[in-house]
């Protein structure tokens, strides 16, 4: 079982692809995100986790491969914090399951402030009459 064997930290694109590919095959079936990200996805999640393996791949592994910007996407999905929160435990339980050392624990951290300031700048938006600039 995967769980037992001992952790290693984050060090190449195949270890990305772990952690993304678990991450979001919980994230589809989870009760309160699934409906969320299958309904925005639809059925292109190929496309989806090859941009996410890119993404993680240029943060964590500084192997620049991702261009583009990741909040326009998200502007106005219908989420709010506690989302956010589900989308954090499962990023956390999702690294803390395969791996350890500075790379996981810079995901995790990562995963925080990203989730912080999505979840900052859709409130703002939400609330006022700026409109993000796509």
């Amino acid at each position: 079982m995967l769980t037992d064997a001992p952790k290693n930290d984050i060090h190449s694109i195949e270890d990305i692809q772990l952690l993304v590919n678990t991450f979001y095959e919980k994230i589809r079936t989870d009760v309160l995100l699934g409906g969320i990200f299958n309904g925005v996805i639809g059925d292109r999640w190929p496309q989806h986790l090859e941009k996410m393996y890119r993404f993680w791949q240029t943060v964590l592994l500084e192997e620049h491969t991702y261009n583009g910007r990741p909040f326009p996407p998200h502007a106005e999905l219908p989420v709010r914090a506690e989302h956010f929160e589900r989308w954090l435990q499962l990023w956390h339980e999702t690294v803390d399951r395969f791996f350890t050392g500075p790379l996981a624990l810079d995901a995790k951290e990562r995963g925080n402030k990203m989730a912080a300031l999505f979840f900052s700048k859709i409130e703002y938006y939400r609330n006022s009459n700026a409109k993000p600039l796509f």
